[in-house]
């Protein structure tokens, strides 16, 4: 859904657009799937006065394919990620999990992928071996595609190794890799180990830094390197996480949401989670999702809207008072409309008329209760039987009150 530019030209007008550069309440112009330069002779025009358009989330760091596995219900807090690690083996083998995973391994990264589109994530970063069916053109969400990675320091035998694969990445694309996903000695020390193999540079992105120490943020910082923070994960299986502070105020954090294996349900919780933790504030928390990402993943498209920019989107009502917080904090219910590539994916249904301008056939669902409209392309039976919180339901009729 969404991966093929619409021919359709749409202009969105009345709404406040959030742009790298402050509100704007100018009309947003979409062109085949992009922001456009300049107005379009529209196809289709929709009235969004009271909204606000955000541009469309993105997932720093995600395991696609385990967000169905029920989570380990003991053990925690441990004291490093290979701990817990082993941990997990012989969790793999209780009857609920197995249950979970016998799912083919395509459908549960589907699944992953709508669990994130349903909370305005459009595009995700996934710490795994490449998959065919990311490459699908119906594929829920956009992905990270240009990176290299490694899994862990003290983790050989899965993924590239650690070295060789920071060597082969070339500097103008992120490098994944766990790095200081503890509290202990181990998880301390990693970062120097890091140093020591050549393989801290500007590119490198490390996932949970939660052993940092400040000097480590400092060499961090100097290096023009990367953390991802995924707090509700990290308090989970160690009892605690990092200060965000410093990395964000250099611009040098990310959010991700690290699956529900280990996370929160999604990007919109893990943000609820982090605005808790009294660190940061609702603006800085959707840069960490939005403009910082995209500088950080070297996704110069995607996570602000901008000409030329991809045109997905999050659109939520105006509630007034501090814009960002009209997003961070919110659920995934109270998202009015998430749009990829100018199409809408699941929105409300007094949007239908928005969906059949498009030629998007559309199922009447509930997220969480709430009435929606699904993408038919998205509401295939096995991934709606993963999702909790997604049904079915009876059609019923909404006036059509904001597309015309």
């Amino acid at each position: 859904m969404g991966a093929l530019p619409s021919t359709v030209n749409v202009t969105l007008c009345g709404a406040a657009t959030i742009t790298p550069a402050g509100i704007s309440r100018a009309p947003l112009p979409v062109r085949c799937g992009r922001v456009a330069t300049s107005p379009v002779a529209s196809n289709y025009r929709v009235d969004l006065h009271d909204h606000l358009i955000f541009p469309g989330l993105i997932n720093a760091h995600d395991h696609l394919h385990v967000n169905s596995v029920p989570p380990l219900r003991e053990g925690a807090p441990f004291s490093n990620s290979y701990q817990w690690i082993k941990a997990f083996q012989p969790h793999f083998e209780q009857p609920d999990v197995v249950a979970a995973l016998n799912w083919p391994k395509a459908w549960r990264l589907k699944h992953g992928a709508l669990k994130n589109l349903l909370a305005g994530t459009t595009c995700v970063a996934h710490h795994d071996p490449w998959d065919a069916v990311l490459d699908a053109v119906d594929f829920p969400v956009a992905m990270l595609r240009d990176y290299g990675w490694s899994y862990a320091l003290g983790w050989a035998g899965y993924g590239p190794p650690v070295r060789e694969s920071f060597l082969a990445t070339p500097t103008q694309w992120p490098w994944l890799i766990h790095l200081a996903e503890g509290t202990d000695a181990t998880a301390q020390s990693e970062l120097s180990m890091l140093e020591e193999l050549g393989c801290l540079a500007a590119n490198s992105v490390l996932i949970h830094g939660v052993g940092l120490s400040e000097r480590d943020m400092d060499r961090i910082i100097a290096a023009n390197a990367a953390v991802v923070w995924c707090p509700a994960s990290n308090h989970a299986l160690l009892g605690r996480t990092l200060d965000p502070r410093r990395l964000a105020a250099a611009g040098r954090l990310a959010l991700g949401t690290d699956s529900r294996l280990s996370g929160a349900r999604d990007l919109l919780d893990e943000m609820l989670v982090a605005l808790a933790l009294d660190g940061l504030s609702p603006q800085q928390l959707l840069e960490l999702v939005t403009t910082r990402a995209s500088r950080i993943l070297r996704l110069p498209r995607r996570g602000h809207l901008t000409a030329g920019t991809y045109a997905d989107m999050v659109i939520v009502r105006d509630g007034g008072g501090d814009v960002a917080a009209n997003l961070v904090g919110v659920r995934r219910a109270d998202i009015r409309a998430v749009i990829r590539d100018g199409m809408p994916c699941v929105a409300d249904r007094d949007f239908a008329d928005w969906f059949a301008a498009f030629g998007v056939e559309t199922v009447p669902v509930l997220l969480d209760g709430k009435p929606k409209l699904l993408a038919r392309s998205l509401a295939e039976p096995n991934l709606m039987a993963m999702e909790p919180g997604l049904e079915l339901s009876v059609q019923h009729d909404v006036p059509a009150e904001v597309c015309h």
